[in-house]
């Protein structure tokens, strides 16, 4: 009897134990086992075929799993191992063809650009520098710089060995330095640029609208690249001021008062939106004076017209009674 309720008790004891160590370890349910021998069975077929680019996404992906050390720890430390060599090699490759960046993940088809493999492998640094060669291969490219301007977000250095942490990483000051220099060349090109579209909203009345149009271009694309750098655009803003008053002086403003409006608007210093208000009233006073004339013409010809119909319908009906229907 007492035998038979120690042999009760252990049983109940290995029902209630073995859940716990299972719940301890997440990687032992079946899934998790699926996806881990799955991912052993891929590199192995990759390192058969022997083509670099699909061993080197095989070994991510084994690099990037929890789980396959419990099933497969030769897989795993092999990835470790041979992960951040095979990843510089096609690195190095890509940049030799001129792939240094692109948006695109890492693919198995080698299609990838030389930052995607450094960035894999956690070499920030030589994935900055080939960022900073694309972006200078292409100057006037904002998504590449605003690519480049952002590239931290997301980043994590190196794993802590005591803690297991990571912490964010941040790229070197010069790299930002390097940045601000291509801002800064592009403001500047467009800034010289607007100058010469300036000059003719002193001209015929044709003229200033061109001119408006590819100064007003010019000042927006160069506030869009002087936000980065220390002062900001507020130099594109205070030139479109400028040139808004440049255009308030001319004799004709029932015309060319709009094309100043787009100016201040942009600019939008408190003097800038006081003119800009006062312009925007001015004209719905002018179009509600057209449209009052408009109605009072438009009664004119009403009334005209009726009364033409009246002496219209009046000599039909003498006419029928002379002849008689």
């Amino acid at each position: 009897m007492r035998l038979s309720k120690v042999a009760g008790y252990s049983l109940m004891l290995m029902t209630l134990v073995a859940p716990a160590v299972h719940a301890d370890d997440p990687c032992l349910g079946d899934d998790e086992k699926k996806a881990a021998l799955a991912l052993s069975a891929a590199l192995q077929k990759a390192e058969q075929a022997g083509q670099s680019a699909a061993l080197f996404v095989a070994y991510m992906r084994v690099a990037a799993s929890e789980c396959i050390d419990r099933y497969d720890k030769n897989a795993a430390g092999k990835a470790k191992a041979n992960l951040p060599k095979l990843g510089r090699d096609l690195a190095k490759a890509a940049e030799a063809k001129g792939a240094l960046y692109s948006g695109e993940p890492v693919r198995a088809d080698g299609q990838t650009a030389a930052f995607q493999y450094y960035e894999a492998i956690g070499d920030h640094q030589d994935a900055n520098r080939v960022l900073i060669k694309a972006v200078q291969a292409k100057p006037e490219d904002l998504h590449l710089f605003e690519a480049a301007w952002n590239i931290d977000n997301g980043r994590y250095g190196p794993v802590d060995g005591t803690t297991g942490s990571r912490q964010p990483y941040n790229s070197p000051p010069a790299f930002r330095q390097e940045l601000t220099k291509v801002a800064s060349v592009n403001a500047d090109r467009l800034m010289k640029s607007e100058e010469k579209n300036a000059q003719g909203l002193t001209g015929n009345i044709g003229e200033l609208g061109q001119s408006t149009m590819q100064s007003i271009e010019k000042l927006r694309n160069a506030s869009l690249w002087m936000k980065f750098l220390p002062g900001g655009d507020k130099p594109a803003r205070d030139r479109a001021e400028q040139r808004g008053d440049i255009i308030m002086k001319r004799p004709d403003p029932t015309f060319s008062q709009g094309q100043a409006m787009i100016y201040y608007e942009f600019s939008g210093s408190p003097k800038a939106k006081g003119l800009a208000a006062q312009i925007k009233k001015k004209s719905e006073e002018s179009q509600q004076v057209v449209e009052k004339a408009g109605e009072s013409l438009k009664k004119s010809f009403t009334q005209k017209s009726e009364a033409d119909q009246k002496q219209f319908d009046k000599k039909k009906a003498d006419l029928e009674k002379e002849l008689g229907f």
